[in-house]
Order: structure tokens, then sequence, then C-alpha cells
């Protein structure tokens, strides 16, 4: 128990120095700007996997007399043959979208080939997975910032590369690298800036932030795509603006917290000295001495290495974790299943993929307008709640709508843009929250598995959409289900909103301790979160929005 006050008490004094350095002044706004870098070209690596993929319409060129006209749908055989027939087709002819000449219409990966496309799209998730469980760990070795910049590195290098993969060995191969940066080159960024947002406008800033330029990024992807009108000029034109990351070195500072669990403190210092001159403000030498000792005085255990599993030793900690585990895995099989459900309509992939990044920036506005006040709890118990109705009433709704076959496509078409708003606001505050219950000592390992579950677990997406060939809406029922015991478990989840984040795994175990499952931050007027991390201790660490800052 002494442990666990030393650890809060270095969280107080941390929380005191961030302050007079300033909060949010010049280097929270510099660091926003360069957040919104990030999120252009996180949302450009991640979509250029789809991009490039993309199948026009295809029939066979065999004896096909062009004054005949182009086929209304896609063919494998010679025209005017039947799926009985032996034939085989030599050549085909496409209708490219809008010109555009994908990695598909170049390689002919169609028909009997078609599994060599699937397999190399598998290697990029494949790559993310490890990658992430990877890079997680080796931020919380070797620091946030050096993970940041080497996972952009990679992301650069595996799109580039994919351009001379022309055969499928190599083209899974640089799909696997490719996918190893996927969001470790986004979370990176986005852990460095909450531990330096002041917690009152952390919401705000980062929903801003990831509302308009993710948004913006998704939106615009496509149509670079259309403007360069082939899958090699798309991604070396998406791929060369992330030698910019490198740059990052010279103005983010590390993560003070995790320079003071890993007990640098004279790099600690360093980065306080940096935002201060940042921020203009003058900072008494004195202050900083002051804080090394007093960190140096309540960190007298033997310095420990705790790793990802160290969360799954104690009971309320192993808990917590595996709910997290689990709403992941239900918000990303929910997007996917929605993602899945709009293949084959008749509309131009660009512009459903326009389309469908329109809801990004609504549902950050309405994360601004909740997040902050109702709390991270109501947010993400509430989210999936109404992704749960909303999904299964989806099912009975395309149930009913089989026989209005002139109907489907614009029914189709918005159930998805919906679908797609509702599953966002779910996983963004879902982002959040994980991020803040985690420990800091293994903070980038958690959050990372956490990603990488959900990740993972879209491989029995296509089997639960297999379902529907027993009964129309069991997918959607399947899915609904798991949303709505989703959102139940979350109600065992402490609340964090307005409190002093867990350091140590001792801290995370007694985080919320006396919380009940039916209380929520909007029925508080004020937070005791030491009860919480430390029972028995009568002094309260953060009582305010503008003492809690990230770990």
């Amino acid at each position: 128990m002494q442990f666990v006050r030393e650890q809060a008490g270095i969280m107080l004094e941390v929380d005191k120095v961030l302050e007079k350095c300033g909060d949010f002044s010049r280097l929270q706004f510099l660091m926003m700007l360069l957040f919104s870098l990030i999120n252009v070209l996180a949302s450009m690596h991640y979509y250029s996997q789809t991009i490039i993929s993309f199948v026009p319409r295809y029939w066979c060129a065999d004896n096909w007399d062009p004054e005949s006209g182009i086929p209304d749908t896609s063919s494998c055989l010679p025209l005017g043959s039947n799926e009985t027939d032996s034939q085989t087709c030599n050549s085909y002819n496409y209708k490219l979208y809008m010109g555009y000449h994908s990695f598909t219409s170049e390689m002919n990966w169609i028909c009997d080939e078609a599994w060599k496309l699937t397999l190399g799209q598998s290697m990029f998730f494949v790559g993310s997975v490890v990658g992430t469980l990877v890079l997680g760990y080796l931020a919380d070795i070797v620091g946030r910032l050096p993970i940041l910049i080497f996972a952009n590195l990679i992301a650069m290098l595996g799109n580039i590369l994919t351009i001379f993969g022309t055969n499928l060995t190599l083209f899974c191969l640089f799909r696997f690298i490719s996918g190893f940066a996927t969001d470790s080159n986004f979370l990176m960024m986005y852990i460095l800036v909450m531990e330096y947002m002041r917690p009152s406008l952390r919401t705000l800033g980062l929903s801003i932030c990831i509302g308009i330029f993710y948004c913006l990024g998704s939106m615009v992807v496509p149509w670079i795509a259309v403007l360069v009108g082939s899958w090699r000029g798309f991604l070396l034109v998406t791929s060369l603006p992330f030698a910019l990351v490198p740059l990052f070195y010279f103005i983010v500072p590390e993560s003070v917290q995790w320079l003071i669990s890993k007990q640098k403190y004279d790099r600690a210092v360093d980065c306080l000295r940096r935002m201060a001159k940042i921020n203009g403000r003058q900072i008494d030498e004195s202050v900083y001495v002051q804080f090394v000792e007093q960190c140096k005085r309540r960190q007298l255990t033997p310095k420990t290495t705790p790793n990802m599993l160290d969360l799954f030793k104690t009971p309320r900690l192993r808990r917590n974790t595996l709910i997290l585990f689990f709403k992941s895995m239900v918000i990303t099989l929910c997007y996917d299943a929605v993602s899945r459900n709009v293949q084959g309509l008749g509309i131009s992939p660009f512009i459903m993929f326009s389309l469908s990044a329109t809801t990004i920036f609504p549902a950050c506005l309405l994360l601004i307008a909740l997040q902050d006040r109702i709390g991270r709890k109501a947010m993400a118990s509430m989210s999936l709640l109404l992704s749960g109705i909303f999904i299964s009433v989806t099912g009975g709704v395309l149930y009913a709508a089989t026989a209005a076959t002139d109907r489907t496509t614009t029914l189709l078409v918005t159930l998805s843009v919906i679908g797609r708003f509702g599953v966002t606001v779910a996983y963004n505050s879902g982002a959040q929250y994980a991020t803040e219950l985690i420990p800091t000592c293994v903070r980038g390992q958690g959050v990372a598995a956490v990603h990488v579950m959900g990740y993972a677990f879209t491989f029995f997406s296509a089997y639960i959409l297999f379902t529907r060939t027993i009964f129309s809406p069991l997918p959607e029922i399947i899915l609904g289900v798991l949303s709505l015991l989703g959102a139940c478990l979350c109600l065992l989840l402490p609340e964090t909103l307005n409190r002093t984040l867990p350091a140590s795994l001792e801290d995370g175990e007694n985080f919320g301790k006396n919380d009940n499952w039916y209380i929520f931050s909007f029925m508080e007027k004020r937070t005791r979160s030491t009860a919480r991390l430390a029972p028995g201790n009568g002094q309260s660490l953060s009582n305010s929005n503008n003492s809690s800052i990230y770990f």
C-alpha cells in the first residue's frame, strides 16, 4: 500500500509541474497541428489497402464484339457461356471506375486467381496485429516518440515497396510490412498529445483533430487515386509525406510520465524545460530540483519492468482488461460487418468512400458535446447500447427490403452511412477510455493489445455474415446481441473522468474500487480519486479538471 501512495504522490508532482510549464499553450497547439497531419497520413495509409484493391466490372474478352456493348455484370466466362460449360477465359476487359487502374485490374487477380488478392489483404491485417503488439511493447521500453517515427517510416517503406510487388510472394511480404505500422503510427502521437493536454480540453482538442483531419483524409484519399489514375502513382503520392514525421523529433517532447516511470529524471527535466520555454513560462530551477528529489524519494522500491501479462495477475485489473478486449472486438466486428454489407452496390466505390467518411466529423462533435459531461462509462455503454439496437433493427429492415429491389441500393447506402456513424461514436469513445484505464507502466502494450484484439476478431466476421444463408437477419441479431452484452459489461468499468489516472499496476488494481455499476460521472459533482487509488489515504489527488494528466 505504501508503494501505491508513493506512485500517487509522483502523479501529483507531475500534475503540478506540467501545470506550471503550461498545459494548454503554444506547445499544445503545435502538437495538435502535428497530430492533425498524422491523422491525414494515417487515413491515407489505412485506406490504401482498399483503394489499390478495387475490383472494377470485368468480362471475358475472348470473342467479345465491342459493338455488342459492355455487359451489365462481371463475368468470368466467355460471353454466351454458362457455369456448366468447361470453357475458360484467356483475357479480360475492364470498365474502370473513373479511369482508375487498380492493382487488381493490372494483375488480373480475379475469378480463379481472386484468392491471391484476398491473401495479400489478409497479410496486411496480419502485419497490423504483429506490428501493433511488437511496437507497443517497444514503446514501453524505448519511449513513445522513437516508435512514432519508426512506425511512420515503416508505413512509407511498405507502401513504396508494394509498387514493386508484382508477384504473390512479394505482394504478401510488402503488404505485411505496410500493415506492420498500422495503428502504432497513429496511437503513439495520440498518447503523447493526451499526456501534455489540459484534461478539461483533452476531448475537445483530440476530437477536433480526429474529426476534421481524419475525416478530410478519408474523404480525399479515393479522389487522389482518381487524380493520379493508377495504383502505383497513388501509393507513391500518399507515401512520400511520411518523410516529414522524423522532423517531429525536434518538436515533440517525449512522455514525461514515461521518463519518470523509467527513472530517467534528467531527460524528464529537459522535456519540462523545453515545454516551459516554448510556452513562454519562466520556471525557477528549484522547481525542477524539488520535483526530481520528490520523485526519487517516492521511488524507493526496486526498478521492475512490468509487461502486458501483468494486467491479468490481479482480479479487478484482469476483469477491466478483459472487458476492454471484448468491447474492442465488438466494435471492430460491427464496423467490419457494416462495411461488408454494402459491397456490390450499384454505386461508385469512390463516392461510397466519401459518403461514409462524412460521418467521422459529426461523430466526433457528438463526443465533444457529451463525453466530458456524461463521463466515459456512460458514453461507452450508451453508444454500444444504441449501436446494438440499431444493428438489430437494420437486420429486420434489410429482410423486409428484399422485395423492393429498385430501392435496395439507396436503402443500403443510407443504412451504411448511419451505421458507420453509430460505430464511429462507439469506437472513438472506447479509444480514450482504454488509454485512461490502463496503467502507465504498460500503457503502450495494453492499448496496443486492445486494438489488436479488435483487428484479430474481424477474421470471424465473414463467418457471422455467412449465417445469412441460414436466416437473413441472423448476422445483425448476433452483432446486436454482442453489442448489448458489451454495453452491459461497460457498466462494470470504473469512471475515469476528472480523476488522477493509474500509473502503476497497483494503481490500476485499486482504481475505482468503490464505484458502483449504476453510478455515472454526471451524477457526481466532484470526484475523490484518492479513495479509489489508495483506500485509507485521506487527501484527494484530483478534485478538478486541471490536475488530472494522462500517463
